[in-house]
C-alpha cells in the first residue's frame, strides 16, 4: 500500500465526524473561508482528495481537487487558485517526487506568483529543501495535523496576499513615474483666472471637469490639480478614452483575472484599481461609446469594479479628473453623452484658455521652449528677436500650447549659427484653403466627405500627423484609427 504510515479510509471517516460537528458549530470570525481564498488540491488518491475537501470547505473561499496532472493547465487558468496543495507522486510505489518537481515547474510558468505546497508520505530533508529551492511555498508530510496544515495555508495566503499587493505597488510606482510636473506658466487674465480655480481647489476631494481646445495643456492643469490636492503623494493614474479601442476600455480600467481571454496569462490589476486611495484622470472623455459609459457610470455610484473573469467586487477610492475638448453639454442634447455620467464627472468645471486669447503668455511659453530647447540640443540660442516675437504673437495658434512647442523645437533643431532666432526660423502652415474640386461639393456621400476631410487635413499640416490631427479636433490615435479605416 502506497502510505504505509497511515490507512486514508480510517483516517477520512474520522476527519468526517470531526468536521460535520465543526460545520454545524459556529466558526469564530478569524477562521472563515475568506482567509484561505481558492485552494486547488492535486492529488491521485481519491480518498486523500475526499477528506482534505471536506476539511478545508468551511475555510477556503472555493475548493477544487484533481487526481490527473494533465489537467494542471485547465484549472490554472480557468479557477485561478490562491493555494495549490500538490502530491509529489502520482505513479504507484514512486518516491522520487520527480512527478511533483514536473507539475510545480508547470504551475509556476502559467503563474510566476503561486503558492504550492507539496504533500507527500515520503518525507524527508533533501526533498523538503529541493522543494523549496524549486519555488514551491512550504512541506506539508502525510498524515497532516489539522492545526498545523490549517496554520500552513494560512501563512501561504498570507504570502499570496503580499505577492498580489507587491505587485500592485509596483505598478502604482510604474504609473507616479510617469506624472512628470510640467510647470504652469501663464500671467494673462484668462490663465490668472483658470489658477485662482485651482488655488479654490486645494483641499477639495471634488471631481473636475476639464474643458479646453486641443493643445491647450489639460493634461497639465491635471497634474497641477493633483499635486495640489489632499491626495498628493497617493497614485496619479491616467487613461487617454481616444487611444483604447472599446474593446479594451473594460479590461484597462477594470483589470482582468488569468483566464478571462485567450491572452490573460496572468492577472492584471485595472487602472481603477491601481488608482485606489488616489486620482484618476480619464483624458478625452468625450470619445467614450455610451455602453462603455454606463459602466463608467455604474462603477463610480457603486464605488466598486468587478476585473474581467471574477464574481467578486474590489472596492475603489478615486478622485475623477476628466478632460475634453468636446461640447459635452451639446453632445449630451444630441444623445452622444449621458447626462446623469456629466452630473457626475463636473462637480466643478475648469476652462482652460485658448493660446490666441492669452496674449503675452505667447512669448513667455515661447521663451520656456527655447531655453529647454537649447539645452537639449546643445545650441547657443539666447532669445528671440522683436519681429519674431511680433510674427508669433500674430498666428492664431489652432493647435494651442502644443503646436507652439513643436515650433520652438523645430526652430532650434533647423537654426544656423547665431544667438538669436528670426521670423524665417518659423515657417506656419498657409491659411489659404486648399482649392475644392467641383465633385467635392457635389457629394454628399459622409465617407467621402470624411476621406476628403482627413486628406484636407494632412494637406494643410503637410503630412505632420499631430497637426492634421489638431485641424481636425481629435487626437493623433484617432486620426490613425480614421486613416486605418478610410484607407489612407
Amino acid at each position: 500500500m502506497r502510505y504505509r504510515t497511515y490507512n486514508p479510509r480510517i483516517f477520512f471517516l474520522s476527519l468526517r465526524r470531526k468536521t460535520f460537528k465543526a460545520k454545524n458549530r459556529k466558526i469564530p470570525t478569524h477562521n472563515k473561508m475568506e482567509h484561505l481564498g481558492k485552494i486547488l488540491i492535486i492529488d491521485d488518491n481519491e480518498d486523500v482528495l475526499f477528506a482534505l475537501n471536506l476539511l478545508l470547505e468551511p475555510y477556503a473561499e472555493k475548493v477544487k481537487v484533481t487526481t490527473q496532472p494533465d489537467r494542471i493547465e485547465h484549472f490554472m487558468t480557468s479557477f485561478c487558485p490562491d493555494l495549490v496543495l500538490l502530491d509529489m507522486n502520482f505513479s504507484r510505489d514512486a518516491i522520487s517526487g520527480q512527478e511533483g518537481f514536473d507539475c510545480l515547474k508547470q504551475i509556476l510558468r502559467i503563474d510566476s506568483q503561486a503558492v504550492v505546497i507539496f504533500m507527500t508520505a515520503y518525507s524527508d530533508t533533501d526533498k523538503a529543501v529541493r522543494a523549496i529551492k524549486a519555488g514551491a511555498t512550504d512541506f506539508i508530510p502525510k498524515p497532516w495535523e489539522k492545526e498545523k496544515l490549517l496554520a500552513t495555508l494560512s501563512s501561504g495566503m498570507k504570502l499570496r496576499q503580499s505577492r498580489c499587493e507587491v505587485s500592485l505597488l509596483r505598478e502604482q510606482v510604474e504609473v507616479l513615474s510617469d506624472a512628470t510636473e510640467e510647470p504652469v506658466i501663464g500671467q494673462s487674465p484668462a490663465m490668472r483666472q483658470a489658477l485662482d480655480t485651482v488655488e479654490k481647489l486645494r483641499n477639495t476631494d471634488a471631481n473636475i471637469l476639464i474643458l479646453g481646445e486641443n493643445g491647450t495643456g489639460k493634461d497639465v492643469f491635471a497634474r497641477l490639480l493633483y499635486r495640489h490636492s489632499p491626495r498628493y503623494g497617493r497614485p496619479f493614474v491616467t487613461i487617454d478614452l481616444g487611444s483604447i479601442p472599446e474593446s479594451l476600455f473594460e479590461s484597462e480600467l477594470f483589470g482582468y483575472e488569468r483566464g478571462a481571454f485567450t491572452d490573460a496569462r496572468k492577472a492584471k490589476a485595472g487602472r481603477m484599481e491601481i488608482a485606489t486611495g488616489g486620482t484618476l484622470f480619464l483624458d478625452e472623455i468625450g470619445n467614450l461609446s455610451l455602453p462603455m459609459q454606463a459602466k463608467l457610470l455604474t462603477a463610480i455610484e457603486k464605488r466598486q469594479i468587478t476585473r474581467l473573469g471574477s464574481t467578486q467586487t474590489t472596492p475603489i477610492d478615486v478622485r475623477l479628473i476628466c478632460a475634453t475638448n468636446a461640447d459635452i453639454r451639446q453632445m449630451v442634447a444630441e444623445g452622444r453623452f449621458r447626462q446623469d455620467l456629466l452630473y457626475r464627472i463636473n462637480t466643478i468645471e475648469l476652462h482652460i484658455p485658448p493660446l490666441r486669447e492669452r496674449g503675452n503668455d505667447i512669448l513667455l511659453l515661447a521663451e520656456h521652449f527655447l531655453q529647454r530647447y537649447a539645452r537639449k540640443y546643445q545650441k547657443e540660442i539666447r532669445g528671440l528677436t522683436r519681429e519674431a516675437k511680433n510674427k508669433l504673437l500674430k498666428y492664431p495658434w489652432p493647435g494651442n500650447v502644443r503646436e507652439l512647442q513643436h515650433t520652438l523645437e523645430r526652430a532650434v533643431i533647423l537654426s544656423s549659427s547665431g544667438s538669436m532666432l528670426h521670423p524665417e526660423n518659423f515657417v506656419f502652415p498657409t491659411s489659404t484653403p486648399a482649392p475644392i474640386r467641383k465633385e467635392e461639393t457635389e457629394t454628399l456621400n459622409l465617407e467621402q466627405l470624411e476621406r476628403q476631410t482627413v486628406e484636407r487635413a494632412l494637406r494643410l499640416a503637410s503630412g505632420n500627423m499631430s497637426r492634421a490631427a489638431e485641424y481636425l479636433g481629435i487626437t493623433r490615435y484617432a486620426l490613425y484609427r480614421k486613416l486605418e479605416k478610410l484607407g489612407l
